[in-house]
């Protein structure tokens, strides 16, 4: 679900050179002639040159990022009231017209309105806001707290396996223009949202499985998905905070948003999560043009480099989830590479003109950013919505998730917006400098919660040695 989502998506990118030469006069645009006759592009040009275009290109970027934040807040909080099954197919197929309408059906009836393009971004960004609340709560329904982080680490590759499929379906059609690039992918979409409706099982009860923490050996598996930043210390009186009502044979309600914010771990971790997400998702949007720009390589070569830093993402990911399966926290495994972060975003500032080496300091640059980014929008959210205070109930996990995502959302959209205005007035270096800003500014976000579970584990150690 959420590859095909990160895949309409990319096809955007993918096609900005196209769109940017349909939406310019032929007099300043070579390509233009090629696209369409030039009495038709009279009738129907947007902008007087390509840097208007661009500039457009850009905005319509910022308003996706922007809807798509507010609603990840709203989605989390519609996933956990309806079925996640309805409210995923409802989000895919409808966003699949939206992104038909906005690339494929205005250039085959020549209509061009740059207010009905934002409002079509403004709704598709709202759209695909459904995604990441339901699948990361799905997934939650069905793995406990034993190998989460592995399983997690692993799984929210999709987003990257997105951008490649995305890149591939856009590339293959993109010599008949780009608006089938638009109708593959939108087409491809919608199939997935209907599978999905018809195939979708969201939890184990469906299938006449038991939930986790409700199997007859109860306390073995109530341990076993006990969360990893769950209140082992706390006081007796934080049993007030309990969100779901004692009766079994009652069906566990929704947690309120408020309600959501105040649980442990969630405001940190999404403050947190705005900062490492801003510097992830810069890598994802400027990386190529920074490869093109600042060592002056081809741009499809730059596209082609700039795959490395997803992969050191998908294996950053995978092998910090399994080490903090094995500690059982997760706080002290983001410190550290986090802090490795830090050190390899000096190092690839200064990476020499050189491809085997930019591409090998990339990959390690990803492993140290990108694993924590998924970390913490996968299991960590999951974690944080399998509370004991809200012990064990479902109904939180989107929720949260969509506060934690939705933040890191509002940042990432913040800094589009602030990289570009950094590297025109005082150039790459101190973007750099800015993202190892940030990086700094998620480790001390999350410190409260590094610092107590460092405690934890010494304090498990010590009671280990006296048991020995």
């Amino acid at each position: 679900s959420y590859s095909l989502l990160h895949a309409s998506r990319k096809t955007f990118s993918n096609v900005k050179v196209s769109i940017s030469s349909q939406w310019t006069p032929s007099c300043l645009n070579s390509t233009a002639p090629e696209l369409q006759p030039y009495e038709l592009w009279n009738s129907s040009h947007l902008f007087p040159n390509a840097e208007e275009a661009t500039l457009f290109l850009g905005t319509l970027d910022t308003i996706f990022l922007f809807s798509y934040a507010v609603g990840l807040f709203v989605s989390g909080i519609v996933g956990d009231r309806l079925n996640l099954r309805w409210v995923l197919s409802f989000g895919m197929c409808s966003s699949a017209l939206v992104v038909f309408f906005f690339g494929t059906l205005t250039e085959w009836l020549h209509f061009y309105n740059k207010w009905f393009y934002c409002c079509l971004w403004v709704v598709n960004g709202l759209l695909q806001s459904t995604g990441w609340p339901c699948v990361v709560a799905v997934m939650g329904n069905w793995f406990g707290k034993a190998g989460r982080g592995f399983v997690f680490g692993l799984w929210s590759a999709c987003a990257s396996v997105g951008n490649i499929l995305g890149a591939f379906l856009a590339s293959c059609v993109l010599k008949y223009g780009y608006e089938y690039a638009f109708l593959v992918t939108a087409s491809v979409q919608f199939a997935g949202g209907v599978i999905v409706f018809f195939g979708l099982l969201t939890s184990p009860k469906e299938v006449g499985l038991p939930e986790l923490g409700a199997d007859e050996d109860g306390s073995v598996e109530e341990d076993a998905n006990r969360p990893l930043m769950g209140s082992d210390d706390a006081d007796d009186d934080d049993q007030n905070y309990s969100i779901q009502a004692t009766d079994t044979d009652n069906q566990p309600k929704a947690i309120g948003f408020s309600q959501a914010c105040c649980l442990p771990g969630v405001v940190l971790y999404s403050l947190a999560y705005a900062c490492l997400k801003l510097v992830n998702y810069s890598f994802f949007f400027w990386l190529p043009f920074y490869l093109s720009n600042n060592f002056g390589w081809k741009e499809a070569e730059a596209d082609q480099l700039s795959i490395w830093y997803d992969v050191g993402g998908i294996i950053g990911g995978t092998i910090q989830g399994l080490i903090s399966d094995v500690l059982q926290k997760r706080a002290p495994v983001l410190a550290v590479s986090l802090l490795f972060a830090v050190g390899s975003l000096f190092g690839y500032s200064r990476s020499p003109n050189s491809k085997p080496i930019n591409a090998v300091i990339m990959a390690i640059t990803g492993f140290f950013i990108g694993g924590p980014s998924n970390m913490i929008s996968s299991a960590i959210s999951a974690d944080l919505g399998r509370q004991d205070l809200v012990k064990g109930s479902s109904e939180a996990l989107a929720t949260v998730t969509g506060i934690v995502d939705g933040t890191g959302s509002i940042g990432a959209a913040v800094g589009q917006y602030l990289v570009s205005l950094i590297q025109e007035n005082l150039g790459w270096m101190w973007v750099f400098y800015f993202f190892i800003l940030m990086t700094s500014s998620t480790i001390l976000f999350i410190s409260p919660l590094i610092v107590r579970e460092i405690k934890l584990l010494l304090h498990e150690r010590h009671l280990r040695m006296l048991a020995e």
